[in-house]
């Protein structure tokens, strides 16, 4: 048998679980993505997601926990595209060092979050760095857990944020841990705009 033999009965293999992987997928409805863990990279794909919801002629919504006083080429992008943004504005935790400002800005961003997890318009919704909200306890996590869970039949949310409690995990059809390998912030490298913001 030849090495072209080999590929092909590999490949052949592969194409027959994959099939039937695809034959047996038929049920249809939103989903929940939770992208968490120490790496790079959360919130990008995050917006990748947004990107390619929008792409495909849909609505969504961006609500973003934590970050905001920076400028947001995403933002700055999406916008253009109709796409809503509520920003908590704060910037981060370590910057603000003011726990009850922190909780009443998170409050305010949640509410109008859970305006778009209740409008059928929106085929994605994107909660970017929910995760520290309620490992912080800024917001109430069975209230969050609800609202995600009793969203239209057909939106689907992505969830960014390290630490992703284990609540969250369980109700989430797709979890993504994104691991630091190396990164170039650890080693002097300036975070550079267009790349990392």
């Amino acid at each position: 048998m030849t090495d072209n033999d080999k590929h092909v009965k590999k490949q052949k293999k592969i194409k027959e679980k994959v099939d039937n992987n695809v034959a047996i997928a038929q049920e249809e409805r939103g989903i929940v993505i939770v992208i968490t863990g120490n790496g790079k990279g959360k919130t990008t794909a995050g917006f990748g997601t947004v990107a390619r919801c929008v792409g495909h002629g849909y609505k969504a919504a961006v609500v973003q926990f934590i970050k905001g006083t920076w400028e947001c080429g995403e933002r700055v992008l999406l916008e253009k595209s109709g796409v809503p943004f509520e920003v908590m504005g704060t910037g981060f935790t370590w910057e603000t060092q003011n726990r009850e400002a922190d909780i009443a800005a998170a409050t305010r961003v949640w509410k109008k979050a859970i305006e778009f997890l209740k409008d059928p318009e929106y085929h994605l919704v994107l909660l970017d760095e929910l995760t520290y909200m309620l490992g912080y306890d800024y917001l109430p996590k069975d209230e969050v857990l609800t609202a995600i869970q009793q969203r239209p039949e057909n939106q689907s949310v992505v969830i960014t944020g390290r630490g992703a409690p284990t609540e969250l995990r369980d109700i989430a059809d797709t979890v993504s841990d994104i691991k630091n390998v190396k990164h170039a912030f650890t080693q002097g490298v300036k975070a550079r705009k267009g790349v990392d913001w």
